[in-house]
């Protein structure tokens, strides 16, 4: 049976209203029967989690009387390219599936993205099941339907808008889940009081060491108050026309740091975790928030054994990425920063100069 302290959060999406299950030692044969439609279930991992957890999918899926086919792809965000997304789509045309199969992610953000964006495109669109299995991708990527895959010049640029069917996030899969793996989540979390809630930023320093060693409870917790954040915006904001951009609080300048060292050089909380200090850092330096303020963001950030300052990245070609970031309107870019601890805006009103202070502020000396 599934756990006792499930708790369970809905997407408000109309007629594509979705679950997301959060617990512990959940049971996916119970709780993935309503949401598989047709017959045919392709779970899409990793060279990783399949050693872990596959099996356990392969039999529950198979025990629903379902055609369980598999997809094990390398495991890495250098991977998340075109070349990998077809690798899939050979998958799906080899076992034969239809357009009423279900494409099931097992895995951290790049599967989920991923095997999302096939899902989309896979004769034009078929069911997709998310099985998060990083904390990153608990907290953000496999809520909201957001898919793609990474470009040489800039990070998720191809892509497609995918909902799933409901999303299952199991704590007990994050006592596998590497140190620095489990901090780049907390990035995420991070993210969500940041933008939108001082009271869970109380929260998260109160409990920052149990997170940090993994406490199931805890970790629980964390994720459920930020899946609730970010269900209640999307819902208001599918399409990321407004609202949903708070989400990208850090992500612009972050974009720019992974895209510029390399796809998996730095995993994408740590230049997110980054990227927060310096759009905190420039909130600073507008007046926006204190000197105080800004030190605390890199506390909490530091506490979660994240870094805040990124390797020297020559200022011209930091800027060339940034340009290239999904939140370029109209050739103008606009930023997410803090007009105060919990409450994020987006803006393009923003002073240039304080902006390339703030980048070169937050870099190691070379």
């Amino acid at each position: 049976m599934a756990s006792e302290n499930m708790q369970t959060l809905h997407v408000e999406l109309g007629d594509r209203r979705y679950p997301i299950f959060i617990g512990s030692d959940l049971n996916p044969q119970t709780l993935l029967e309503p949401y598989i439609k047709g017959k045919q279930v392709m779970i899409v991992t990793n060279t990783t989690i399949e050693k872990l957890y596959l099996q356990h999918y392969v039999d529950a899926v198979s025990a629903l009387g379902k055609t369980v086919a598999t997809c094990v792809l390398d495991d890495g965000e250098k991977y998340k390219d075109i070349e990998h997304l077809n690798l899939i789509f050979d998958a799906l045309l080899e076992a034969g599936f239809n357009r009423d199969c279900t494409v099931l992610a097992l895995g951290g953000g790049v599967i989920g993205d991923m095997a999302g964006f096939a899902s989309a495109c896979f004769q034009r669109g078929v069911y997709f099941i998310q099985v998060p299995t990083t904390l990153l991708s608990q907290v953000d990527s496999s809520v909201g339907g957001k898919t793609g895959i990474n470009h040489p010049l800039g990070k998720n640029m191809i892509g497609a808008f995918k909902q799933p069917q409901v999303v299952l996030a199991d704590m007990s899969q994050l006592k596998t889940l590497p140190p620095r793996e489990l901090s780049a989540g907390l990035a995420e979390v991070i993210k969500y009081a940041l933008l939108g809630d001082a009271d869970f930023l109380v929260w998260l320093e109160q409990n920052m060491d149990g997170l940090i060693a993994g406490d199931a409870t805890l970790l629980a917790e964390a994720v459920y108050r930020s899946c609730a954040h970010k269900a209640r915006i999307v819902a208001n904001d599918e399409k990321e026309q407004g609202e949903r951009a708070l989400l990208n609080l850090g992500h612009t300048f972050g974009h720019a740091i992974e895209s510029y060292l390399g796809y998996g050089v730095w995993l994408h909380g740590e230049a997110v975790a980054t990227g927060m200090v310096m759009a905190a850092d420039l909130s600073c330096r507008m007046g926006w928030i204190s000197d105080e303020d800004l030190q605390r963001t890199k506390k909490i950030i530091q506490r979660a054994n994240l870094p805040v300052a990124c390797p020297a990245i020559p200022l011209d070609e930091f800027l060339a990425y940034m340009s290239h970031d999904k939140k370029v309107l109209n050739g103008q870019l606009r930023l997410i920063l803090m007009k105060k601890m919990g409450q994020a805006v987006i803006t393009k009103d923003f002073d240039v100069e304080f902006m390339k202070q703030a980048i070169l502020a937050n870099q190691l000396s070379a």
